[in-house]
């Protein structure tokens, strides 16, 4: 444990309720964080997990339940009341505003002021010093935030959380979009933290993280805490996915089936290079074929999907679907030969959040569903029902706006848009980003049998277990080129990462 794990108890939520109409989204939950630990929050998409943590921060007041912060009963009826009391937020999508500079950023709301003026060089050395106070001074406090990288922004966060005194800071997938090097960072960075006496709330799906930098665990299921205080490093691992899922699952993924030789290739990808992203990229993809992407954030994997796609127009090389040219830097082009995309950022870049799910899932086919100009309202309804059900998208219904549904199941509905357009290939950013235990094990069955049916496709993720489970050949990539190829049984994850990092050619 940390070496002030075992500090005082900071912050108690007893029998915590909280209601929305038709659902009881939390329904009893005990936490309890002691001062300098981290402490692991984990359940499925859905369990309960972002409703405590909304009501912890004070954007949702619950409907029972007492909260005990620093031994006194408070409550916390506003963000503001939240804050004043040390506690703050640090979620999966930072809310830092691109165009301001670090500084700003870090007092935004609270700015060193005078006479009403902001006092500029005041709020700039501030921010040093909680930079410093952070291990990150290399960060300057007037660039522009939108400038740096995501492992630079959380830092920011951090230490505008620090500029409030927090005492308690909740982590919301805080290495998501993060490389293993900047992880490392971060947690170096957190035990900092619970070394000043600072308590970490530590929100992850990657369990082998949960191992490495927490203390004690609590775990949620079906909106009821269903084990707490459990040792992170002695829990095993299948304990905790009980836990969570209540059944046993394992970490294995959905047999291969044997790729034939004679099966026609779908797509071809030669010479492909855009300058600065990468370069010279090659790879053919048969019907029937996982191909995967391996490499750190930054290697060009997630540039080069968007290339095959139109989204990016590439510099020099050619795609081909089934023998047929794409027209470069045209999404209409790939969209008509039958290439989908489930892109990285599902919420920013694949899904209409306040639109129905059946509005989701049919847009990009309305003209199957058109007539003189009118479409049909149900056609698009029973069409997207039969997906949902067979994808097992929760809560059942299609109309339910689809920000309000779990990480995992919005991951179905974009799956379900390029099952209704019957693609020839698929492009797979990052499946299972945010996506539970559960979960996961669902979309992995669900590509291996779009894979059955013959459809292509190419997988990137920065989980290389992932890549080398479900791809049937791998290509690792590095600055931007391709520095292995080869069958995916070929090549463990030791391998992989000493060619990331390395870059030597195989």
């Amino acid at each position: 444990m940390s070496a002030q794990a075992s500090g005082g108890e900071l912050l108690r939520m007893t029998g915590i309720v909280k209601e929305f109409p038709g659902v009881r989204a939390l329904d009893g939950v005990d936490l309890d964080v002691r001062r300098g630990e981290v402490h692991c929050l984990l359940g499925q998409n859905g369990a309960g997990k972002s409703t405590l943590i909304r009501v912890l921060t004070g954007a949702h007041q619950p409907d029972a339940g007492t909260i005990h912060v620093g031994g006194n009963e408070v409550s916390l009826n506003s963000p503001t009341d939240s804050i004043g009391l040390g506690i703050a937020a640090i979620y999966q999508e930072l809310d830092l505003v691109p165009d301001l500079t670090v500084a700003e950023n870090v007092f935004l709301g609270h700015e060193p002021a005078r006479f009403g003026l902001t006092r500029r060089h005041e709020a700039n050395s501030r921010a040093r010093e909680l930079l410093n106070g952070l291990g990150h001074g290399e960060i300057p406090p007037g660039r522009t935030v939108g400038l740096l990288s995501a492992a630079g922004q959380q830092v920011v966060s951090m230490a505008r959380a620090l500029s409030r005194d927090a005492q308690l800071i909740v982590m919301d997938e805080p290495s998501a979009v993060l490389d293993s090097e900047e992880v490392a960072n971060l947690f170096r960075v957190i035990r900092g933290l619970t070394a000043r006496g600072v308590a970490v709330v530590y929100i992850s799906h990657r369990l082998e993280e949960i191992r490495a930098i927490g203390d004690r665990v609590t775990v949620l299921k079906d909106g009821a805490t269903v084990a707490t205080g459990l040792d992170a490093r002695e829990t095993p691992t299948a304990e905790l996915i009980r836990l969570m899922t209540g059944r046993s699952i394992e970490y294995v993924f959905p047999p291969r089936a044997e790729i034939v030789s004679t099966a026609p290739v779908v797509l071809e990808v030669e010479n492909l290079s855009r300058p600065g992203e990468f370069a010279e990229i090659a790879f053919s993809v048969r019907a029937g074929e996982i191909l995967g992407l391996a490499g750190l954030v930054g290697s060009g994997r997630s540039e080069v999907l968007e290339t095959v796609y139109g989204a990016r127009r590439s510099a020099t090389g050619v795609v081909r679907v089934d023998g047929k040219e794409l027209q470069p830097g045209r999404v209409q082009s790939a969209v008509r030969a039958g290439v989908g995309l489930a892109p990285e950022e599902r919420k920013s870049q694949a899904l209409l959040l306040d639109e129905a799910v059946y509005k989701n899932i049919t847009v990009s086919t309305l003209g199957r569903f058109a007539s003189a100009g009118f479409l049909n309202g149900r056609a698009e309804r029973e069409a997207a029902e039969e997906l949902t059900k067979a994808l097992d998208v929760r809560p059942a219904g299609v109309d339910h706006p689809v920000r309000n549904l779990s990480g995992g199941n919005q991951q179905k509905v974009v799956l379900a848009r390029w099952l209704l357009r019957d693609c020839r290939v698929l492009l797979l950013d990052e499946p299972t980003r945010g996506v539970d235990v559960g979960a996961r094990s669902e979309i992995y069955a669900l590509v291996r049998k779009l894979a059955a049916n013959g459809v292509a496709i190419v997988l990137v993720s920065s989980e290389v277990e992932e890549v080398l489970g479900l791809a049937d050949r791998v290509v690792v990539m590095r600055e931007g080129r391709a520095v292995h190829t080869g069958p995916a049984q070929d090549i463990d994850e030791h391998r992989v990462l000493d060619l990331v990092m390395e870059g030597s050619a195989v």
